[in-house]
């Protein structure tokens, strides 16, 4: 099957949850990898010096709470339904850029009440403030490629959506005839895309 690749619009060097600026970051990089290096001599929930420093992993204390991937129905999408509402028809969770932190990629589109209107994917994450709002970072899919998007999964960073869409004007917007599996993979800050096409057919 042919292949074709493609980059969205190039996004800040990473998806990280606060707008810093690089040399921030990278006093904050110096800074965790000094508080990583020390975090087998502390008790997670308590920072007092480890009691045993011999066991086993599966001995370890559990780590704190996990942070929570952002909640895709908090969010108002930058998507024009002229009135009508805005539905996530499916989401998806994982870390996507390796900062420990989950992000969120949800499959948006008009709640027209008929038809079937077309998907955009989007990308959110939420800054480190507590009480912070989820916030669209990218956007990996636009409605106006009027396509549909099914199966959308995160899977070790990397974004997989199968789309399906019309080869022309001519066909029917109830027989979609083209089917594309998509990839999308965060790397040197943006997110790089691969398609893959299918013989146009009735899908």
């Amino acid at each position: 099957m042919p292949h074709s690749h493609a980059e969205t619009a190039p996004l800040p060097h990473t998806l990280e949850h606060s707008r810093t600026r690089p040399v921030h970051w990278l006093t904050t990089a110096t800074a965790m990898a000094a508080v990583i290096a020390a975090a087998g001599l502390v008790q997670p929930a308590t920072g007092t010096p480890a009691t045993d420093t011999t066991a086993s992993a599966a001995e370890t204390p559990a780590k704190g709470p996990q942070a929570t991937a952002p909640d895709p129905a908090a969010v108002t999408y930058p998507l024009d339904c002229k009135g009508a509402p805005q539905t996530v028809t499916t989401s998806a969770q994982g870390d996507l850029d390796g900062d420990g932190r989950p992000e969120t990629v949800a499959a948006v589109r008009c709640d027209a009440g008929s038809g079937t209107p077309p998907h955009a994917i989007y990308v959110l994450t939420r800054d480190r403030a507590d009480g912070a709002r989820p916030r669209v970072v990218a956007t990996l899919l636009d409605t106006a490629r009027r396509q549909t998007a099914t199966e959308l999964t995160v899977r070790d960073g990397l974004v997989t959506a199968t789309l399906v869409g019309y080869s022309s004007p001519d066909v029917p917007r109830y027989s979609p005839d083209t089917k594309q599996l998509a990839k999308w993979r965060w790397h040197d800050g943006k997110f790089r895309q691969e398609l893959t096409d299918s013989a146009a057919r009735s899908v």
